[in-house]
């Protein structure tokens, strides 16, 4: 089957048409187009795990499968080239890991923001909490902020990983790192990404305690977006 590949950014400088036909067996999915760029352009693994997929102007994960004549674009980050790791996640966030891949020689500080779930709220024990989000926009809203944060502040790279589904006392409910030169812009970065993200993004979290359960208290909408 035939499916057209287009491409933007940086990706336009590495492939030498912004849009190709692509010859690909039946029952591909969006992870063969990947690999067969990969294995083509042989440009630095980062470039890759950065990039978005859209499938007829939705994005579309690694596995989703194709059909003929779809439209299948390759989206770099919009920042001009910040990696920008974000991700919603049921898995668990393995934070040193993250954190550790994010390094880089160039980097004078790496500021982090680890939320976890405590054993506790206001007196009450907490057994294990539930998040839930509207998932689309959530995602949407994350790679916004994190755009933003590229263009607002002297940083190198970002992470920021929400986790969903249950999650045990201890594990990480929310991972962002900032890596830069100095650390004021780390500082500043991670500050402001967690605070925009715990007022904006639609993330829902349920505790669940020896008693009962409830939905927690959100921060309020800003002004500018509440209904």
């Amino acid at each position: 089957m035939r499916v057209r590949v287009l491409v933007f950014g940086v990706l336009k400088d590495l492939i030498s048409e912004s849009s190709t036909t692509l010859e690909l067996q039946e029952g591909a999915c969006v992870r063969d187009v990947l690999e067969h760029f990969r294995k083509t352009l042989r440009q630095d693994e980062q470039l890759w795990t950065s990039l978005a997929v859209a499938v007829n102007r939705e994005y579309a994960q690694a596995g989703s499968r194709l059909r003929e004549g779809d439209e299948v674009a390759l989206l770099p980050p919009v920042s001009g080239g910040l990696p920008q790791r974000v991700a919603l996640t049921r898995e668990r966030i393995d934070a040193e890991r993250i954190v550790a891949e994010l390094k880089q020689g160039e980097d004078g500080a790496v500021a982090v923001f680890d939320g976890i779930v405590r054993n506790n709220t206001r007196g009450r024990r907490t057994i294990y909490l539930v998040y839930e989000a509207y998932e689309e926009m959530a995602l949407e809203q994350m790679r916004t902020l994190a755009a933003k944060a590229a263009a607002d502040f002297a940083i190198r790279d970002l992470t920021v990983v929400h986790r969903l589904g249950r999650l045990e006392v201890g594990e990480t409910s929310v991972l962002i790192a900032v890596a830069s030169a100095h650390r004021a812009a780390a500082f500043d970065a991670c500050r402001w990404l967690i605070d925009t993200l715990k007022r904006t993004v639609p993330i829902w979290k349920k505790e669940h305690f020896e008693d009962g359960a409830v939905w927690a208290d959100g921060e309020p909408f800003p002004p500018e977006i509440s209904a």
